[in-house]
């Protein structure tokens, strides 16, 4: 049997970009495009930012790698950072989302573990969730699209319905541990959880001793207009999760929680080789210095305000091709009426780059630094495809 060099386990479009710069992408015949899927929500702050291009720079011709054996000064930077701008108390560095929500998941069950409870192991969590892809976080994840042939599932995740807070305390036994949640469902199809879920979910944690967890993979570090888009609910959790746009592209991730949730990572209890390494934290504390900028998240919230105006305003015009826009800051979905494969595809003819997601939705993740201009731009080329599909 034949197998390609790499192995085959993504779907890929036949282009190849060799140059990123601000929100556009150039491909190897020299084609360039506006890119409002970003790496899936990760180029946050636009392609090859300077001050972070020039940090990563500096950083990999000094020191780029050292053990979590020795202090590395960028990663008390960080977690400074993170802790002066969130909930938390304390923060655990990984590489990716999913080893965040791994780190998460464990912080969970070793809390219930010293505070008295060992029976206490279960997560909750919601359908048409995304929560990773090693064995906990798809289990934690429950579709069967992620699951299939990678039994047998890992026990310890109960599924209820997004916005059901009936099925949510109906599902809380005397083994659950913690309620793991995403404010905007992104692989999902950018739900937004409904007025007073978030809240009547903290509600049931305190009620019950349980720990609240905010999957931030993809929201956080201002996607919907602050950093948290927890905050927008008036929820604080015990912990929560940062991958994606916190490296700038650079791949990082954090765990950060409260000194309570986190009382029983104590040394030995986790680790990770790469975490927080002087490469990935000059990365990291590179897009901090942007994201902190004075006038920043007002720019993210402007600019939502202006893409969704406007796509809102395609809708209403093109009603047969795009049923309804959903989403919150600059996560901004098209359900659409034909399969959304093939709008992601005439988009990106057309010189526009989109992400596919759950309920036929097109994702639309520009950098958080885009230009009204930049928006402009991509509010007619969905307005040219929508006009080209229905005549």
């Amino acid at each position: 049997m034949s197998i390609t060099a790499v192995m085959p386990t993504y779907a890929r479009t036949d282009v190849a970009f060799e140059k990123g710069e601000g929100s556009y992408l150039t491909d190897s015949t020299g084609r360039r495009y506006l890119d409002f899927g970003t790496g899936i929500a990760t180029a946050g702050i636009g392609h090859c930012h300077p001050h972070l291009a020039e940090a990563i720079a500096k950083q990999a011709a000094t020191l780029m790698h050292c053990s979590n054996l020795y202090n590395i000064p960028g990663q008390q930077k960080m977690a400074d950072r993170l802790v002066a701008a969130t909930f938390a108390d304390s923060v655990f560095f990984g590489n990716s989302g999913a080893e965040a929500n791994e780190c998460a998941i464990k912080m969970a069950r070793r809390y219930q573990h010293v505070s008295g409870h060992p029976e206490r192991y279960r997560v909750i969590t919601f359908e048409n969730c995304f929560h990773g892809r090693t064995l906990a976080t798809i289990a934690a994840t429950g579709a069967e699209k992620v699951l299939q042939g990678f039994g047998p599932k890992v026990d310890g995740f109960d599924h209820v319905p997004f916005g059901d807070l009936k099925a949510t305390e109906g599902a809380i036994s005397n083994e659950t541990a913690a309620i793991m949640v995403e404010a905007v469902q992104g692989e999902g199809g950018f739900f937004v959880a409904p007025d007073g879920f978030l809240e009547g979910l903290r509600k049931l944690c305190d009620k019950h001793g349980l720990l609240l967890i905010a999957d931030e993979i993809q929201t956080g570090m201002g996607r919907t207009g602050t950093f948290l888009a927890f905050e927008q609910f008036g929820v604080k959790p015990d912990i929560a999760t940062l991958g994606k746009s916190i490296g700038g592209g650079f791949p990082t991730a954090a765990c950060i929680a409260t000194a309570e949730a986190a009382k029983g990572m104590t040394a030995g209890t986790h680790g990770s080789t790469y975490g927080g390494n002087p490469l990935a934290m000059a990365a990291a504390n590179a897009t901090m210095d942007v994201v902190l900028e004075a006038g920043f998240m007002d720019h993210v919230q402007a600019m939502s305000k202006r893409l969704r105006a406007g796509v809102e305003a395609i809708r209403d015009r093109n009603d047969s091709l795009i049923e309804l826009v959903r989403g919150k800051g600059l996560m901004i979905g098209l359900k659409t009426r034909v399969p959304n494969g093939e709008i992601v595809n005439k988009l990106r003819d057309a010189g526009m780059l989109t992400v596919p997601a759950g309920d036929n939705v097109v994702r639309l993740l520009p950098p958080m630094t885009v230009s009204e201009a930049e928006i402009d731009e991509a509010l007619a080329i969905i307005e040219k495809i929508c006009v080209e599909d229905g005549s």
